[in-house]
């Protein structure tokens, strides 16, 4: 076995330890672990370098600034207005609030890009309305949690842009960021289908009732007063769809340039998520969005973000090592030794990042591993796209929910004051059946839109 796992058991240990036995803060265990592993490694010389080269990374601005889209959104009627004309339509269904949590959530997703972020968002609407509806305490929790996790899944997640980076590196000019996120949107349909199929046999096991008819909001007093939220995610989605459907129409004007112009959309969404939501929340919104609010509205937000950040910062300190090391390169030379077929391949790597997941970033998980899945899996006959797009799946919603990190089940538990033994077991049924379902996805077993 190669010395580089002894790298990722130094990484493990000393994180493991100080997060569940020392009680600390994860970012500050995942500094611990990358002093642990440069003094394992004897490659002091080059901290500098490792240090320099992630807080020069442009991905991790990238989700700050997502992030703070985020918290801007949330000064907006927008989420709000849109929650309650789900709740309007769902909620006479029996388990009617999950239901709500799951397609609420992933609107969201389309939005904020940010699992935990998510389920701050939606989850304080969500989550109580679950549990007066009969849900149990532990099982809201995951329901919020696990469709939270879309927000990883479906752009403009940060670990998108990276994936994508290192599959046009892989493939130049052979696919665009428009295609790629038409196939990353193909893919999450799939999964929420199976979040809905998953939260109806749980609604029937705990014989969970429809909302009580005080909480149900009017159908037509809720679309009459936010029927505006609804074109949000449409506004987000059209640019990469027309420039996704149009590929060649923009080919022939733009020549080599159609690629940068479809890449650099995603620089604008940011402001174009937050200036729609404004505009959308109507008069009084527009009003309270002043120069200086906004100012205090992203100072607020940054207090969330610094602790997400520090996280992925350190965590790209550790992965600046390993591949200093070729780690990457030494474990894909490994798992190929095997010579293992596409079928193995699929049931292996999804198990391998749910592993890696309970500690490393699915951002830092891509970064690292993401060359190396999608060459093992082209050589074993699979398709590139698929192996790229599954890398948030598999990397970023299994690192939300898989112990001892998952920071959307603790958001979400904090949220519906549930206790951590039931939540947890209850967790891992969602996980293994996320699980189950990517193997699905990568075997190509599943038509996928965008896939030609």
């Amino acid at each position: 076995m190669p010395i580089e796992f002894l790298y990722f058991a130094v990484v493990f240990v000393v994180a493991i330890v100080g997060f569940s036995i020392l009680k600390r803060p994860l970012y500050e265990c995942m500094l611990y672990a990358f002093i642990a592993l440069v003094a394992v490694t004897g490659t002091w010389a080059n901290i500098g370098r490792y240090i320099w080269d992630a807080m020069t990374e442009p991905t991790l601005y990238v989700i700050i600034v997502f992030v703070i889209s985020a918290a801007l959104l949330s000064r907006t009627s927008v989420i709000d207005d849109c929650i309650a004309i789900i709740l309007s339509i769902f909620g006479r269904l029996c388990g009617g609030a999950g239901f709500v949590a799951i397609i609420g959530s992933t609107y969201m997703g389309s939005l904020s890009g940010s699992g935990p972020g998510n389920v701050a968002t939606t989850g304080v609407f969500t989550i109580p309305a679950m549990i007066r509806s009969g849900f149990p305490r532990h099982l809201a929790a995951n329901v919020e949690a696990h469709s939270s996790t879309m927000g990883n899944m479906i752009p403009p997640a940060g670990m998108i842009a990276i994936a994508f980076s290192i599959l046009d590196t892989m493939y130049p000019n052979t696919y665009t960021i428009s295609q790629y996120w038409i196939v990353l949107w193909g893919i999450a349909i799939w999964f929420i289908l199976q979040r809905i199929i998953t939260l109806y046999v749980m609604c029937r096991y705990y014989k969970v009732e429809p909302m009580n008819k005080e909480d149900i909001p009017s159908f037509k007093e809720s679309v009459k007063r936010g029927w505006r939220a609804v074109f949000l995610p449409i506004i987000v989605f059209v640019p990469f769809f027309i420039t996704n459907t149009f590929d060649e129409f923009f080919t022939e004007r733009l020549g080599g340039g159609a690629s940068a112009f479809s890449s650099s959309l995603l620089l604008f969404i940011p402001s174009l998520i937050v200036i729609c939501g404004v505009l959308l929340s109507g008069k009084e919104t527009i009003k309270k969005m002043s120069p200086k609010a906004v100012t205090g509205f992203v100072t607020e937000g940054m207090s969330k973000v610094v602790p997400t950040s520090a996280l992925v910062m350190f965590a790209y300190f550790v992965s600046n090592v390993f591949v200093d090391l070729k780690v990457e390169v030494a474990i894909g030379e490994f798992i190929s030794s095997f010579n293992m077929p596409l079928w193995a391949l699929c049931i292996v790597i999804p198990l391998f990042t749910a592993v890696i997941g309970m500690l490393l970033p699915g951002s830092t998980q891509v970064k690292i591993f993401g060359g190396i899945i999608i060459a093992i899996m082209a050589a074993a006959g699979g398709d590139p796209m698929i192996a790229a797009a599954m890398l948030p799946c598999i990397c970023g919603a299994m690192h939300g929910v898989t112990p001892p990190y998952c920071a959307c089940v603790y958001t979400g538990m904090g949220i519906a004051q549930s206790e951590l033994k039931p939540t947890l077991a209850n967790c891992m049924i969602w996980v293994v059946l996320h699980y189950a379902l990517s193997v699905v996805v990568m075997l190509g077993l599943l038509p996928i839109i965008g896939l030609g």
